[in-house]
């Protein structure tokens, strides 16, 4: 019997993924709270979950300024690097593929997470109504000041170097983080974006910081390692606009010329239920893109073997599942119950929730 396309090999730019089960970016929590490090046991935690296709990272900053919680990793500094380092190489070791998530959370942010205790960054001075967790608990995020245009373009070259940074950590790849109303996304959207310069006002010039960004990363490592992530119908972090579906049909129709590794959408409200709105939007947004498109929100092994059969996705990401499930793949391949997570693990402590997740094979010995 010919085994479903979702579990067959194949190439996303200079990525060569063993089968098309992605592991979509988790944030956990559990970076050194000293100097934003991976911990000791992440080399572990991703090695587990290497039968994965590709690995994609969380969310990791690119600058100190470009934190968002307590205890998310960064990729800006030369411990940072080594830190990863041992990541990759565990990974690789165990045969997989792995990118990381650059990140940049703008106005999601408290003043308590910046440097300095100075306001977060954001393409306008709005504040998102929307909570981060400050290392005690939940907190409202503050009120952000606007970017200058130097700091603008000072940003773009962090961006490159993170992605440099990512390559010397020994990185296969990097998907930058433009959705659930981090920066990128906020300059997308006018809700979050009332410029009234170069990167303000019309669908074209909220798009340019988009595409500011992916050519600045595409030019430090290759479009064939650079993957990006968009949630074009999700209302994650407070973000809003007034017509996404013509802002998003343009941001994709924009991304074809610099033929990435892939994209990446999450379908539809990020975390939430799929509808059938959702849905018939994402698919005509899906229709506009030339390249490899991974597919992530919601879906189960029915659905994801659907979608690659028919050509819907290239490639479906899996995140809650990977948690608790760190031979996920071989349990959809098998058709074996899936292990509940425990949520209150989900986010900071140590091994507990997750290194500790057996498989298949070890729970049933």
């Amino acid at each position: 019997m010919t085994q479903p396309k979702l579990f067959t090999p194949t190439r996303f730019g200079a990525l060569a993924l063993s089968n098309r089960v992605v592991m979509a970016p988790l944030t956990r929590n559990r970076a050194r709270p000293a100097d934003d490090v991976p911990s000791v046991l992440a080399p572990t935690y991703y090695a587990q979950r290497a039968s994965a296709g590709l690995i994609v990272t969380e969310g990791s900053q690119i600058v100190p300024e470009g934190k968002g919680y307590a205890w998310t990793p960064g990729i800006y500094s030369p411990a940072q690097i080594e830190g990863w380092k041992t990541v990759t190489d565990a990974v690789h070791a165990a045969g997989g593929q792995i990118v990381i998530q650059l990140w940049h959370v703008g106005r999601i942010s408290h003043t308590s997470l910046q440097p300095g205790g100075k306001a977060p960054v954001a393409p306008s001075a709005i504040q998102a109504k929307s909570q981060t967790f400050d290392g005690t608990g939940f907190t409202p995020v503050s009120l952000p000041r606007a970017l200058e245009a130097d700091e603008i373009r000072q940003i773009l070259a962090d961006f490159a170097q993170a992605a440099r940074n990512a390559r010397a950590a020994g990185f296969d790849g990097v998907e930058i983080h433009g959705a659930n109303g981090y920066l990128i996304d906020q300059f997308l959207r006018d809700g979050s974006n009332q410029r009234t310069d170069a990167w303000g006002g019309s669908i074209e010039n909220r798009s340019r910081f988009l595409f500011e960004v992916v050519e600045a990363v595409a030019g430090a490592i290759g479009a064939d390692r650079t993957g990006l992530r968009l949630s074009p119908l999700s209302p994650a972090n407070g973000i809003v606009d007034s017509d996404p579906m013509a802002l998003f049909r343009h941001a994709i129709e924009g991304l074809n010329r610099y033929k990435l590794a892939f994209l990446h959408m999450v379908e539809g409200p990020t975390g939430g239920a799929r509808t059938d709105e959702t849905d018939a939007g994402m698919a005509e947004l899906r229709a506009v893109y030339d390249g490899n498109y991974i597919a992530n929100n919601g879906y189960t092994r029915e659905m994801a073997i659907a979608a690659v059969e028919t050509g819907a996705a290239d490639a479906v990401a899996f995140g809650r599942a990977f948690i608790s499930n760190p031979d996920l793949v071989a349990r959809l391949k098998a058709d074996a119950p899936l292990a509940e997570g425990n949520r209150a693990t989900y986010y900071g402590g140590g091994a507990e929730g997750y290194t500790d997740y057996p498989t298949l094979e070890i729970a049933a010995a």
